[in-house]
């Protein structure tokens, strides 16, 4: 029997049998052998580190001398520039096999005087390139992401590498020196400069999933004819999507049961697509999480929610995708995000979810539970949705409403969840709008009510002046015409005294003349006055006012 044997995860070796040449494998080695700067940036367990392996053999195979640094090895922890830029260079000092021909702590001492990236800058062009004077120099990177969690930038350490192809126009000996990069980032993550970052004048390697024609070699473990085994492996690839990690897996359990359980390749061979389900199913979607061994799904689900402030946007563009919405691919942050969860793939411009596993681990149920679990309004949100987006007593208003603002601020949410949250400060601005406008209807009332009391009591009191004045007008005219009357009557009577008195006068002056006979009176004021005896009166006396004695009396 023949003993082909499948790897579930690491790196597979030079002469893995169960290795798969993809398109990949032929773009990076022809970009490197033209010197090209290369970066391959992907989701996990897609094969990244066995084609580094792969093409770094082959090109070694062609004189070119070759070394690999994996950025775990350096560390990103608790370090310091200098211990990572020095880690760096002697990573190239290890890998180039220079112990014994230069001195690195030696060296290093020598270099004290300029900056860390001017000495790995020296140590390429003085030590390297003087070393290795005729062949070509390549250099891969690997696990580069790791350098996200280091706590200072490293952007001179990309612009340097961008500095070693613009030199090639200087100095042709920077023709023989090329780097590859891998990692699970994106070229925005690793350096935001665009003027020095090197990613815009690379060559980007897109690593695919297994393809039937290529990955046909896989199908030989199975122990079946040609034919019988292209059947059931075509039922696997129908659950992966060519996913690497996952076919091999698959590939792997399916001859472990055939050794098992004898009854198995007859079932295989009469319903490979039903063998091939239950067997997915149950040692991969059933209780995934206690069968995830080696780490595959876990390492996913890890990458949705290993940003708090974006896994809510993450895992609602997913939820649109699973509900057969059409995502159009647009490079966000938060879609190649998803996209280097390894979750979904990116397809004649929209997203897809990548397998039927990932779509019956990851599915809406699961979604649901973990966006409730990180929505504060979630009972209401999903009451909302149930109603579909009809019930307004589910709207958040007042303070229920700022908190999930607050809460929202400064995450990527999903669009259902702007939606909800706009229709519901729509609503409340709408109430409060009512609120006031009843409150000010009110208090209108109020001012009307109070301004007809005012009117009805200034009208009242208008009355009582109205009728105080035409009192008052009364008394006055009638006042005024007993005024008018007393001073006529007065002088009615003044002037009838003194008409009289002027007749008594002249009664008395004429009778003076005609028959003097007076007799001298005085009066209660102590006047004296005289008393004439008119004769022509009937001997009648009349009392009349005398002159004094020194007035002037003309008769």
């Amino acid at each position: 029997m023949n003993c082909y044997q499948y790897q579930v995860g690491g790196s597979l070796s030079v002469d893995a049998p169960s290795y798969i040449e993809r398109q990949a494998d032929r773009q990076l080695y022809e970009a490197l052998k033209q010197g090209e700067f290369c970066y391959i940036l992907n989701c996990r367990q897609m094969g990244k580190s066995s084609l580094l392996v792969r093409t770094k053999h082959r090109l070694q195979q062609e004189q070119c001398i070759c070394t690999a640094i994996d950025m775990t090895r350096i560390g990103s922890e608790n370090i310091t520039p200098s211990q990572w830029y020095k880690g760096v260079v002697g990573e190239l000092w290890r890998g180039f096999n220079l112990m014994g021909k230069v001195s690195l702590k030696s060296w290093w001492k020598e270099e004290k005087e300029v900056s860390l990236i001017q000495r790995l800058s020296s140590f390429i062009e003085d030590v390297l390139l003087v070393h290795f004077p005729q062949e070509k120099i390549i250099i891969f990177i690997d696990e580069i992401d790791s350098i996200l969690s280091l706590d200072f930038a490293v952007d001179d350490f990309f612009a340097l590498i961008r500095f070693c192809y613009n030199q090639r126009a200087i100095n042709p000996e920077f023709k023989r020196l090329a780097f590859a990069i891998f990692g699970v980032a994106t070229p925005s993550d690793l350096i935001q400069d665009k003027i020095r970052t090197p990613f815009n004048i690379g060559t980007a390697i897109e690593l695919q999933g297994f393809q039937l024609k290529e990955a046909e070699s896989l199908a030989e473990g199975f122990h079946l004819e040609k034919d019988q085994s292209i059947a059931v492996f075509k039922q696997i690839l129908n659950w992966t999507g060519g996913q690497p990690f996952l076919t091999q897996k698959i590939c792997n359990l399916l001859t472990l049961s055939s050794k098992t359980n004898e009854d198995f390749i007859s079932k295989l061979l009469f319903d490979p697509a039903f063998q091939v389900e239950n067997l997915v199913r149950s040692h991969l979607i059933y209780q995934w999480e206690s069968q995830d061994d080696p780490e595959h799904l876990r390492t996913i689900r890890a990458r949705l929610l290993a940003h708090p402030e974006l896994t809510a946007r993450l895992l609602g563009i997913y939820q649109q995708i699973l509900q057969g919405v059409a995502v159009e691919a647009d490079d966000s942050r938060e879609q190649t995000e998803l996209i280097l969860s390894g979750l979904v793939v990116k397809k004649c411009g929209y997203l897809q979810v990548k397998n039927r596993i990932y779509q019956e681990v990851f599915n809406l149920n699961w979604i649901e539970k973990k966006l409730n679990s990180l929505r504060p309004y979630s009972q209401a949100f999903e009451a909302w949705i149930a109603s579909e987006k009809q019930d307004k007593s589910r709207l958040l208003r007042g303070t229920a409403l700022a908190e999930a603002q607050r809460w929202a601020s400064g995450k990527s949410l999903s669009d259902l969840d702007y939606q909800y949250l706009a229709t519901s400060q729509e609503c409340d601005r709408q109430e409060v709008e009512i609120q006031l406008k009843a409150e000010r209807a009110k208090e209108v009332e109020a001012r009307l009510i109070q301004e007809q009391k005012a009117s009805e009591l200034q009208r009242r009191l208008l009355i009582v002046i109205c009728f105080a004045f035409i009192k008052t007008l009364a008394f006055g005219l009638t006042a005024f015409y007993k005024c008018n009357q007393a001073p006529q009557n007065e002088q009615n009577i003044r002037k009838s005294e003194i008409q009289a008195l002027a007749f008594s006068s002249l009664d008395i002056a004429c009778n003076q003349r005609l028959n003097p006979l007076t007799e001298e009176g005085v009066t209660e004021s102590g006047v004296r006055s005289h008393r004439v005896r008119s004769q022509e009166s009937g001997g009648k006396i009349a009392w009349g006012f005398a002159p004094p004695n020194n007035f002037d009396h003309r008769g």
